[in-house]
């Protein structure tokens, strides 16, 4: 059991990072929309280039993010009910989710996502708008993001299965310990 909390401390490191990188993403967010407003209404000078960064940016944040949060258990969660079973049985409960739930979506979305991204790198798909940008690296954000939170998941399992057998203590999750 080692070996594998070893595996997921090395999946929360990765997933800490790239959370904390998407920090700094939202700043470059504000200042290229900030950037772009007074291009637009000071100067009435457009960019469809700039426009679609940031929306490119937006999807790196918000998909990017999502391992980070589920590292952070801030993921929409129904605690009213959960958080009046024991922990054992939260336990049991969030790794039949993630087995059975949360891997096998973003396996399937790793997947045709891959998909997607190979064929519109295979010819290099670009915006359909004058001066938009290349579509083929916003494509690659996809299966990454979904790697990132398969991988997530994973370390989350491992840490649920080390706690029921008796290896390691229940990882927190807000809210439940005020369900009480």
């Amino acid at each position: 059991m080692r070996f594998f909390l070893a595996l997921a401390r090395l999946i929360d490191g990765l997933n800490e990072r790239v959370g904390r990188f998407t920090h700094w993403l939202i700043l470059a967010c504000v200042l290229i929309s900030a950037g772009n407003a007074i291009a637009r209404y000071g100067f009435s000078l457009s960019s469809n280039a700039f426009l679609e960064i940031q929306w490119y940016l937006y999807s790196i944040v918000f998909l990017g993010a999502a391992g980070y949060t589920l590292k952070h258990n801030a993921h929409v969660r129904i605690d009213l009910v959960s958080g009046r079973l024991s922990q054992r049985t939260q336990a049991w409960i969030d790794v039949f989710g993630a087995l059975f739930m949360l891997l096998p979506v973003c396996a399937i979305i790793v997947w045709y996502g891959g998909s997607a991204f190979i064929e519109s790198y295979r010819i290099g798909e670009l915006s359909a708008d004058a001066g938009g940008l290349a579509r083929w690296p916003i494509k690659l954000v996809l299966p990454l993001a979904f790697l990132l939170l398969m991988l997530q998941g994973i370390a989350e399992t491992i840490k649920r299965l080390a706690f029921l057998a008796g290896d390691a203590a229940q990882p927190e999750a807000p809210g439940r310990e005020h369900a009480e």
